[in-house]
């Protein structure tokens, strides 16, 4: 059969729209793609009101099946087509939008998906609240990006002292005068002024990264991902421990806008012993294997999570995290593979609505459980590498669970078979 794939960033544009909207999409399709590829032919596409209809007349011609799998939120995937269509999607809410807000029915998901039919999303809480709203008998599956076979594949031995090359901007608190960045510095400086004491290195640069090193990835410009607990709650807990380093990786394509104020937060944490690094570069996927056997934990104290890929990677890989259990990671998340950090839920917006009105909830973080999450683990760490140990097996085992080749092909193929069996719907 062909399945033709399309997001709103083409994959040649990725690195240049790191951190822009929905670009997470495209690594969604990248990992999905050698699953997509035991089914059939795969043709990414473009511009789908364009191409998908034309693509699909011609192989329906030739007696082929063909399905659009659009990997873009459901208000933003095309309804009026000939071919059949399944969204796929992340939401790390626990109610769909659902409302036709700005006079726009396409903002109300559940008119969409209850119009398309079918629904991919990464998560058993995405599920459950899409049924809550369209019945139980709704066909969603959730089939998270199937990236845990990849990260099995055998890793070159560790370099001994472990450390990291690279080239890209590197911001050490060790190294970096954060007096500059207090509130009254930043308040008399011009935005137009406003720069990091610090320039992206032209050459390659090597960190060493002893000792116990958490690592986060993230855009910093999401405010979901909550980054102002995780710097507080690491420099409160650890501040006293010199072998300790909390290692920010930020995903976007400019993140000097942002910088200032998390050098300001370091800086208000007051003398420190344990070191913070903000690192903004490319990293290839050799340096990217590297980072991951340099570190000791995944770590993330975001507020929601669709599936959240890089805390999957390395979880996947046998690094056992730091991470609240809520939203996606509620499928993957507990007590043997991490520590857990504990939330409530809060009122909160959905991010695309520009009315801003309390619709929906999201996680708050509990400072306080964040505290000892960081304490506890670095102990085990230092202490008790037999807890370690099996906390990294678990790791291994809980993302096989969720995100393993196996368990997306057996779902892949249940909702293929339920979708492809009804008759194409007629455009209204």
């Amino acid at each position: 059969m062909i399945l033709l794939v399309y997001t709103s960033t083409a994959d040649k544009d990725l690195i240049k729209k790191l951190g822009c909207r929905e670009y997470s999409y495209r690594f969604v399709i990248r990992e999905f793609m050698p699953l997509l590829q035991e089914f059939g032919k795969v043709i990414d596409i473009s511009h789908p009101e364009k191409e998908v209809d034309v693509i699909y007349s011609s192989y329906l011609a030739q007696g082929e099946q063909c399905l659009f799998l659009c990997f873009m939120p459901p208000g933003k995937t095309p309804i009026r087509l000939r071919c059949p269509t399944i969204p796929v999607f992340a939401w790390e809410y626990d109610i769909l939008p659902s409302e036709p807000f700005r006079g726009r029915p396409r903002n109300d998901w559940t008119r969409v998906l209850a119009r398309l039919g079918t629904a991919i999303t990464h998560s058993s809480f995405v599920v459950e609240s899409t049924k809550d709203l369209l019945g139980q008998n709704f066909p969603i599956a959730s089939i998270p990006a199937p990236l845990w076979d990849r990260m099995q594949h055998p890793r070159d031995t560790p370099i001994n002292p472990p450390c990291l090359t690279l080239q890209g901007l590197i911001i050490d608190s060790r190294k970096i005068e954060l007096s500059s960045y207090t509130r009254t510095a930043l308040k008399a400086t011009p935005a137009h002024e406003m720069h990091v004491l610090a320039e992206p290195a032209t050459e390659a640069v090597t960190i060493a990264l002893e000792g116990i090193v958490y690592t986060a990835i993230f855009n910093p410009h999401d405010g979901r991902k909550n980054w102002r607990i995780m710097i507080s709650a690491f420099c409160e807990a650890l501040r006293n421990k010199d072998d300790a380093t909390l290692l920010i990786k930020l995903t976007h394509h400019d993140a000097n806008q942002v910088l200032p104020a998390m050098l300001q937060q370091i800086y208000q944490m007051g003398q420190l012993k344990c070191r913070v690094l903000l690192i903004h570069a490319y990293l290839s996927d050799k340096t990217y294997g590297e980072l991951i056997s340099c570190t000791t934990y995944t770590l993330n104290t975001s507020h929601g999570e669709g599936q959240c890929l890089p805390l999957m990677e390395y979880m996947s890989s046998g690094i056992p995290a730091v991470a609240p259990r809520h939203t996606s990671m509620l499928d993957y998340i507990d007590d043997h593979c991490a520590f857990v950090v504990e939330s409530s839920a809060e009122i909160s917006c959905w991010p695309h609505d520009p009315r801003q009105v309390f619709r929906t909830l999201r996680q708050r973080i509990h400072h306080d459980s964040l505290v000892n999450a960081f304490r506890t683990s670095y102990y085990v760490a230092k202490y008790e590498p037999g807890t370690y140990g099996y906390m990294s097996q678990s790791a291994r085992q809980s993302l096989k669970r969720y995100c393993s080749m196996d368990v997306a092909r057996s779902r892949f193929r249940q909702l293929l078979s339920a979708r492809l069996a009804k008759p194409t719907m007629e455009i209204a």
